[in-house]
């Protein structure tokens, strides 16, 4: 069992920066790709990063490419999504996911989720 903890959340102005960290616990996390999602509401929950094992590739969503960066920190067992530039159409709950080996776009591909971390952006 890997459980995943979200924090970094809250309210921006248009422009803005949040950094989200996901913190893991129970499994060796340097198994594990990790994935950021995103669910707006009334909207199906999308893809946005996701981070391979080591940290070696990562993976992004065209609607956040250039302005998000994921990473992670094996030693601390945490992924992180630094998100610049923040567009009120950004506005959702976050979620980081975990799967193991391999990144994935997928939200069905994920065993493993967070509680999820408000992010809000004003115009």
């Amino acid at each position: 069992q890997v459980h995943l903890v979200e924090s970094g959340g809250g309210l921006v102005e248009a422009g803005g920066s949040l950094r989200l960290s996901c913190e893991a616990s129970g499994r060796t996390f340097s198994n594990y790709a990790m994935g950021w999602f995103r669910q707006a509401p009334g909207k199906e929950r999308e893809f946005v990063a996701a981070i391979s094992p080591s940290g070696g590739s990562t993976y992004y969503a065209d609607s956040v490419k250039g302005r998000f960066t994921i990473s992670r920190d094996n030693a601390k067992n945490t992924v992180y999504l630094q998100m610049n530039s923040l567009k009120p159409e950004d506005t959702a709950v976050y979620y980081c996911a975990g799967r193991l080996i391999t990144a994935s776009r997928s939200v069905g591909e994920y065993g493993y989720w967070g509680q999820g971390t408000q992010v809000t952006v004003s115009s």
